[in-house]
């Protein structure tokens, strides 16, 4: 039996996430408090008792998705993984989980690339939706047929694709997947164009964040978002994790490469549950559970 580890992103996020984990337990206790050095801010204030507002700012939802996963990993007694995968900001929990990078600077990251995109985000309106219920090639060929900024940008299941771009793209891809047939285009409340060529800025400037960071040979594959294929490679890993705020989230591609490579039970860590329903759908061969 091969056990995948896999970490979700951003939308993960819930009030009240961790507190547990501060509360019974003085190694992430200790972690949690270092955290609020590294960003210069009391991060636990707002996942604990903060407002659903609060947490959804990009600035303080990465850090917190991130930290809820890579700090869970810790209490885990029997966390031992043939291999790993992140959705999208879940990358970097799962370069920590794995090895590649330490806690504090997987952390520095996670901070540097959300007030990143934050800023891409000011620069002008853009968003993204969900479209269930289509092929992937009936919603790719109609986003290249908008006049407009919008493309594929997650890949999150068998009909499930998460379109981003302009205000404007978007509500116009929407409204013609919607006349092909799509059972939902559904703009979901995020502020940005993730995953799009909007996200340019922020890629240029994260790739110098990432230059200059340390990275290590990982202790078990990494699936990364890029190319859905398992990489151990430093250098092809910081490559891929640059590539990646302007590349689409192609997760259904690496589930099916992990469960092709021998997984047989995948695990999520970190808050929420939509990595479990993904892979649900997207393999009915394997055992999933989830790690709160």
């Amino acid at each position: 039996m091969k056990k995948a580890y896999v970490f979700p992103g951003q939308g993960a996020q819930f009030v009240g996430m961790g507190k547990s984990l501060y509360e019974g337990n003085a190694q992430c206790k200790e972690m949690f408090d270092k955290a609020h050095q590294i960003l210069g801010f009391n991060i636990t204030a707002l996942m604990f008792a903060g407002t659903d507002e609060d947490l959804k700012q990009t600035k303080v939802t990465q850090p917190a998705v991130f930290l809820h996963s890579v700090i869970l990993v810790k209490s885990l007694p029997d966390f031992a993984p043939d291999m790993v995968a992140g959705h999208s900001l879940g990358e970097f929990s799962a370069l920590v989980a794995a090895g590649a990078l330490t806690f504090e600077d997987g952390l520095k990251l996670v901070s540097q690339r959300a007030m990143a995109m934050q800023k891409a985000c000011e620069l002008a309106p853009s968003t993204m939706a969900a479209i269930i219920g289509l092929d992937d090639k009936t919603v790719e060929d109609v986003c290249k047929e908008i006049n407009g900024v919008v493309v594929a940008a997650n890949y999150n299941c068998p009909g499930q694709l998460v379109i981003s771009g302009s205000v404007a793209g978007v509500d116009a891809a929407c409204a013609k997947l919607t006349e092909k047939g799509a059972k939902r285009a559904l703009k979901l409340n995020i502020g940005g164009a993730f995953h799009s060529p909007l996200m340019e800025p922020a890629k240029k400037e994260l790739e110098a964040a990432i230059s200059a960071t340390t990275f290590s040979a990982p202790r078990c594959p990494i699936y990364q978002n890029v190319d859905a294929k398992p990489q151990t490679n430093p250098e092809v890993i910081k490559a891929n994790l640059t590539a990646q705020l302007t590349a689409p989230v192609r997760w259904t591609q690496i589930v099916q490469h992990m469960v092709a490579d021998g997984a047989t039970h995948f695990i999520e860590v970190g808050p929420g549950k939509a990595l479990q329903g993904m892979v649900a759908k997207i393999s009915k061969e394997v055992t999933i559970e989830g790690k709160q």
